[in-house]
C-alpha cells in the first residue's frame, strides 16, 4: 500500500460521500411521507441499492465507459448515454422537487394526508431511479480519478457503509426542523438543474454549487439556534 494509493483511496471516499449527501437527502425526504414503522426500513433498501448498482455498474466498467459515447447530435451538441441519463434524472429531481415544496408550503388542507400517503413502491421506485442516476455520476467520476478497480470497490463499500450510518441522523435532524425540508429540497433542484446543465455540455464547478448550499445551511442553522 503506497502512499499514493491511500491517498487516492481517501480522497475517492470522500468524494463518494460528498456526492452521496444528494442522495440521502432525496431519500430521507421522500421516506417522510411513510408511516414511521417503514421509513428504517425504506432508507435501508435505498441505500443498499444504491450500493448494489454502484457494484454492479464497477462490474460493468467497460459498458460505463461507453456511456460517454456519442449517440447522436442536435443542432451540432452531441449526447451520450451519460448526458440522457442526467438530463432525465435532473428533470424529475425539478418536479419532484418542485411538487414536494408546493405540497409543504401551498396545500395547507392536504397536508396531513399527504404526510402518510405514501406507497412503500412507490417509494423504492423513485428511489432506485435516483439511485441510478447517483451511480453513473458517481463510477465516472471514480474512473477519472483513479485507475485501480480494488481501489473504487473499496471506496464505494465504504462511503455507503458511512451513508447508512449517517442516514438516520441526517433524516431525523431535517424532519425535525421544516425549515430544513425546504432547504433540501431547493438544494435537489439546484442538483437537478446541475445535472441538467452536465447533460448539455455546460459544465457548472460543484465547488460552487456546494459552497452556496453550505453557506444557505450555516444561515439556517444560525436562524435556528437563535430561535431555541
Amino acid at each position: 500500500m503506497s502512499s499514493e494509493i491511500i491517498i487516492s483511496l481517501i480522497t475517492l471516499i470522500f468524494l463518494e460521500i460528498i456526492l452521496g449527501i444528494d442522495n440521502i437527502i432525496f431519500i430521507s425526504l421522500l421516506t417522510d411521507k411513510l408511516p414511521s414503522e417503514n421509513r428504517k426500513k425504506a432508507r435501508l433498501i435505498g441505500l443498499s441499492l444504491a450500493l448494489v448498482l454502484r457494484l454492479i455498474l464497477l462490474a460493468g466498467i467497460s459498458w460505463i465507459l461507453k456511456l460517454d459515447q456519442t449517440l447522436f447530435s442536435v443542432y451540432g451538441n452531441a449526447f451520450s448515454g451519460k448526458d440522457l441519463i442526467l438530463i432525465a434524472g435532473g428533470l424529475f429531481l425539478l418536479y419532484k422537487s418542485s411538487k414536494e415544496i408546493f405540497e409543504k408550503t401551498e396545500d395547507h388542507h392536504l397536508k396531513e394526508n399527504i404526510k402518510q400517503s405514501g406507497s412503500f413502491n412507490s417509494t423504492i421506485g423513485q428511489i432506485l431511479l435516483l439511485d441510478l442516476v447517483f451511480s453513473v455520476d458517481s463510477i465516472i467520476t471514480a474512473v477519472g480519478l483513479v485507475d485501480e478497480l480494488w481501489i473504487m470497490y473499496v471506496a464505494v463499500i465504504v462511503s455507503i457503509t458511512i451513508m447508512l450510518m449517517l442516514a438516520k441522523y441526517i433524516s431525523n435532524f431535517i424532519n425535525k426542523h421544516p425549515s430544513l425540508k425546504i432547504l433540501a429540497l431547493a438544494f435537489l433542484m439546484m442538483i437537478g438543474l446541475t445535472l441538467i446543465a452536465e447533460g448539455f455540455k455546460l459544465h457548472i464547478p460543484k465547488a460552487y454549487v456546494y459552497f452556496s448550499m453550505a453557506f444557505s445551511f450555516f444561515v439556517n442553522i444560525i436562524q435556528i439556534k437563535k430561535k431555541v
